[in-house]
């Protein structure tokens, strides 16, 4: 035979060589829950290995990302229902939980990237992201409060804000509300394809942020439909968008790959606490190697079209990462 591709799997110097994907710890986002207290960490009984975490154990963890190579973290508020309300007027509050959050963060780490979620759903008594009147998601009423929101973050030291809530014409509104208030270094993470997803139920749990009534159809996307997301691109790249994010990640790999094609901005992939939880599951099982399927499923992300990977083995994925460059005698 003259063709043997297999000579160019002969060795693991060859395949190294020649390999055409990689995952680095910088390309990693850690997605993290921060909760009231002190010296608290409250395990997720549907995500195992991650927990709701003080300010205090916070930083401690993103110092240990940091020191591993991740350069950003994405903050989630946990807040008490009694914080919550139908106009999310709590996440406005420049004393609220995710405010000192991420002060706290810019003040120990400041070279480390602190993404916030702009969305009204951990804040508000409905479980939407926006405002509901008469069983109805609002949009246009919804937009003020977003800006607001992402102004407030911006305040406290965020370097990305991140709009995961759906609604039409949010990434404009952001972007002139940040921009009129002097923050025109602080970039936009728009999560351009958000679908209607069963895969989130981990995180809901979480955040205790599923929906009161309802569900959110009305705005996140149809799992069913992938030119409608070039669309959403499109807009979204229009409104003044720097990243733009897919969610979730494995089951929308032909997204990222469209979302890659049709825009040159960097693309943002979210493996979703679902995708991480089943991970987890059946390797407590002994079904499959956590370490192994972790790293294969980001490989596959990044070679989907991903420059930035969103998931909660980060800190995991870092540490296999440093052990496997140090290994082979370089630094990863």
């Amino acid at each position: 035979m003259i063709q043997r591709p297999r000579r160019n799997r002969l060795n693991p110097a060859v395949r190294e060589l020649i390999r055409e994907t990689a995952v680095r710890p910088t390309n990693l986002v850690w997605p993290a829950f921060v909760q009231e207290g002190s010296n608290l960490r409250v395990p997720i009984a549907s995500m195992p290995g991650v927990s709701k975490l003080s300010v205090d154990q916070l930083v401690a963890d993103c110092q240990r990302a940091f020191d591993l190579g991740v350069p950003a973290v994405a903050l989630f508020p946990a807040l008490d229902d009694s914080l919550k309300s139908s106009d999310g007027k709590e996440s406005v509050n420049p004393d609220g939980l995710l405010q000192r959050a991420v002060t706290e963060l810019k003040k120990k780490i400041p070279a480390m990237l602190v993404v916030t979620d702009v969305a009204l759903d951990p804040y508000s008594c409905d479980g939407h992201d926006g405002l509901v009147r008469a069983g109805k998601i609002l949009n246009d009423e919804t937009l003020p409060l977003l800006a607001a929101m992402a102004v407030s973050q911006a305040e406290a030291g965020a370097d990305v804000v991140a709009p995961s809530d759906m609604m039409d014409g949010r990434v404009e509104a952001i972007r002139r509300a940040l921009d009129d208030a002097g923050f025109e270094d602080v970039l936009i993470c728009s999560y351009c394809a958000k679908y209607a997803s069963a895969f989130y139920g981990p995180f809901r749990d979480a955040l205790n942020s599923a929906p009161k009534a309802g569900d959110k159809k009305t705005y996140q996307m149809d799992p069913a439909n992938a030119r409608e997301a070039i669309r959403e691109i499109m807009l979204d790249e229009e409104e003044g968008a720097d990243w733009l994010l897919i969610k979730p990640g494995l089951p929308y790999l032909d997204i990222i790959r469209l979302t890659r094609e049709h825009s040159a901005l960097p693309v943002a992939a979210y493996q979703v606490s679902g995708e991480y939880a089943m991970l987890k599951a059946a390797a407590a099982e002994g079904w499959l190697d956590y370490e192994s399927c972790l790293m294969e499923s980001l490989t596959s992300l990044r070679r989907a079209g991903a420059d930035i990977i969103f998931t909660y083995g980060a800190i995991d994925a870092a540490t296999i990462l440093r052990g496997a460059g140090f290994a082979a005698g370089r630094r990863v």
